[in-house]
């Protein structure tokens, strides 16, 4: 049995953030909870819960709308959401902050607005053989709507993007190019310095679907000088069903709205609608008001982290990761990209990934497994899926080493 030691980084107290995650002290068939599916979603810290708990119990109302104090008190904690949001991508201001229902409908949003205001015929759109489907299928709903079409560059074997493809891709008829900052079937770390850079030499914007990144890497908007960024609450220790879209505020005004209502207008008659000011002309209806203050929470809450530390915890549990699978006869671990952070997916010879998923989940062991919403990826490599471990804040060793246990289990029983 290798070391269990929970500290890969004497700075990150492993331990001490775990007991701030309820659900991690449930016993799953009898076992510890070794939760290690964070690239699909996150659990979430007691700080999180209470602050939605209190939100009900204490100033539930709508917003923005009503005189009395209790909807001043709600507009305030929403508002101070969206402070605290841009804070940590450290916008220029709030207002470049539009609250969604995830990274989703983010990149729907710009998809939507792009194809209705700025692609035509013979336009093109670039992104990766990295992307997730959220940042492929609004595009190529974009290019049916407008008659551009969806441009591909393509990985090398370790999980890489080809630099020199995309610097070729990126032409006179491009018109955004939208990437990945970090893949969630690989873990791949795009160079986002060097991609921003290729495409604003050819004056292109660039969307950045940061729902992997958020969690792991530090995300600095103006020093990206990223035109669009999207990402989710839930991957980063919020709640499910809210996200934010992040866009330069002459971008985001020459944007139309994505939908209509309520709270997205200045006035309304029969004849003519105009609309509120960003943000709020794309926050049409009743928000979740609640799942933004727990977003709040949860952007407060990372941000109290050492990140470094975070980061360096992380990448230590890859490391490791890495060596005990490579050491499981049978196994391969699919991505080693140069820069890559918090995910080891794998396959075996020995048994198909749902069987694998399965017989670890009796050990208490949560993993994903599947084409994870990145299919082309799995095309790529030439297989139906993989068995994918992602690492969170409370992870530790002990964790991987159950992981892996449970693995050379799993080699046992088909070998």
């Amino acid at each position: 049995m290798a070391d269990t030691e929970l500290h890969p980084t004497p700075s990150l107290d492993v331990e001490g953030l775990r007991a701030d995650f309820p659900i991690l002290a449930r016993p799953v068939h009898g076992k510890r909870l070794v939760y290690l599916d964070n690239a699909a979603t996150t659990q979430k810290p007691v700080q999180v819960l209470e602050a939605i708990d209190r939100y009900y119990r204490e100033s539930n109302a709508n917003i923005h709308r009503s005189a009395h104090w209790l909807a001043e008190q709600a507009t305030r904690l929403y508002e101070d959401a969206r402070i605290d949001v841009a804070r940590f991508l450290n916008a220029r201001e709030a207002a470049e902050i539009v609250f969604t229902r995830g990274c989703t409908e983010s990149i729907n949003l710009v998809a939507h607005g792009f194809a209705s205001e700025r692609l035509g015929p013979g336009d093109e759109i670039v992104v990766s053989w990295l992307e997730h489907h959220s940042n492929i299928v609004p595009w190529q709903l974009a290019c049916q709507r407008s008659g551009a079409t969806l441009r591909v560059v393509p990985i090398d074997d370790r999980g890489d993007i080809v630099l020199e493809e995309l610097a070729a891709a990126i032409g006179e008829r491009t018109r955004l190019v939208a990437i990945s900052a970090m893949s969630n079937a690989l873990g791949t770390i795009t160079p986002l310095d060097e991609v921003i850079r290729l495409a604003h030499a050819r004056d292109v914007p660039v969307l950045v679907d940061a729902a992997q990144a958020a969690p792991h890497l530090p995300l600095d908007v103006q020093a990206l000088d990223c035109d669009f960024l999207a990402f989710s609450a839930h991957k980063m220790y919020g709640p499910t069903g809210i996200g934010a879209l992040y866009a330069k505020r002459s971008l985001l005004e020459a944007l139309p709205p994505y939908q209509g209502g309520g709270e997205m207008i200045a006035s309304v008659t029969f004849e003519r609608t105009t609309y509120a000011e960003i943000p709020h002309r794309f926050e049409a209806g009743t928000p979740n008001i609640a799942g933004v203050v727990g977003f709040g929470a949860a952007v407060r809450y990372l941000s109290a982290i050492d990140r470094d530390a975070l980061a360096a915890h992380e990448d230590a549990l890859v490391a490791y990761a890495t060596e005990r699978l490579d050491a499981i006869p049978g196994l391969r671990i699919v991505g080693r990209a140069r820069r890559k952070a918090a995910v080891v997916s794998f396959v075996s010879e020995l048994a198909h990934p749902h069987d694998i998923g399965t017989i670890l989940d009796r050990d208490g062991v949560a993993i994903r497994t599947g084409h994870h919403c990145a299919q082309p990826i799995m095309d790529r490599y030439g297989i139906p899926a993989t068995a994918r471990a992602s690492f969170g804040l409370y992870n530790g060793r002990d964790d991987v080493d159950a992981l892996a246990d449970g693995l050379a289990g799993v080699a046992r029983i088909f070998g």
